[in-house]
C-alpha cells in the first residue's frame, strides 16, 4: 500500500530522479510546443489521432491471424475464434482508413456519453456524502464539469467532431510537456544539492 510518506521520499529521493535531465527537458519543451501548435490545428489532430488509432488496431488484427495460425488448437473452433477477431480489428482499421472524419464524429459521440456517465455518477456519489462535511463539493464540481463538457460535445456535434479529439490531445501533450519540464528542472536542483 503507497501512504504518503512513501510517496513524500520517492519525490524527494535523488535515486528516483532521472539522471540525465536534458534529455528530459528537452522532450517537456518540444511536448509544450507540439501542443501549443496542436491547439490552433485541432481538425488536423483529430483525423491523425484516428490514423493513428486506426493503424493500431490494424496491427492489433495482423498479430491475431499471427496468433491464430500459430495456435496449437486441435479443433477449428478454436483457431476461428482468433480470425474472427481479426477480421474485425482488420474491418475497424479498414473503416477508419476509409473515413477518418466519420470516425472521429463516433468517437466523440461515445465521449460526450461518457462524459455524461462520469459526471451524473459523480454528482449521486457528492450527494451520497453530503452528510460528511465538505467533501461532498469537489465531486459535484468535477461532476457538472463533466456534464457541462458532455452537453457542449453533444449540442455542437457533428461538428464537434472535428476538433475535440484533437483538442484533448494537444491539451495532453501541454500537460504532459508542463509535468516533464518541471521534472527535468528538479531533478537538476537535485543533483545540485547532492
Amino acid at each position: 500500500m503507497v501512504t504518503d510518506t512513501t510517496i513524500n521520499e520517492s519525490i524527494d529521493g535523488i535515486q528516483e530522479l532521472p539522471i540525465n535531465w536534458k534529455w528530459m527537458l528537452a522532450l517537456g519543451i518540444f511536448m509544450l510546443f507540439a501542443g501549443t501548435i496542436g491547439l490552433g490545428m485541432s481538425v488536423v489532430l483529430t483525423i491523425a489521432s484516428m490514423l493513428f488509432f486506426g493503424a493500431l488496431i490494424g496491427v492489433a488484427g495482423i498479430m491475431q491471424i499471427i496468433q491464430g495460425v500459430q495456435a496449437k488448437e486441435v479443433k477449428w473452433v478454436g483457431r476461428a475464434q482468433h480470425f474472427l477477431i481479426a477480421i474485425l480489428y482488420l474491418v475497424t482499421a479498414g473503416i477508419i482508413a476509409w473515413d477518418p472524419i466519420a470516425a472521429a464524429q463516433g468517437m466523440t459521440l461515445f465521449l460526450s456519453a461518457l462524459f455524461a456517465a462520469i459526471g451524473v455518477t459523480r454528482v449521486i456519489y457528492a450527494f451520497k456524502c453530503k452528510r460528511n462535511n465538505w467533501q461532498w463539493v469537489l465531486p459535484v464540481l468535477t461532476g457538472f464539469i463533466n456534464i457541462t463538457l458532455a452537453a457542449i460535445i453533444l449540442f455542437t456535434w457533428p461538428a464537434s467532431g472535428l476538433w475535440v479529439i484533437g483538442l484533448f490531445v494537444a491539451i495532453e501533450l501541454i500537460m504532459n510537456g508542463w509535468f516533464l519540464t518541471f521534472l527535468a528542472l528538479r531533478s537538476k536542483n537535485a543533483q545540485k544539492q547532492s
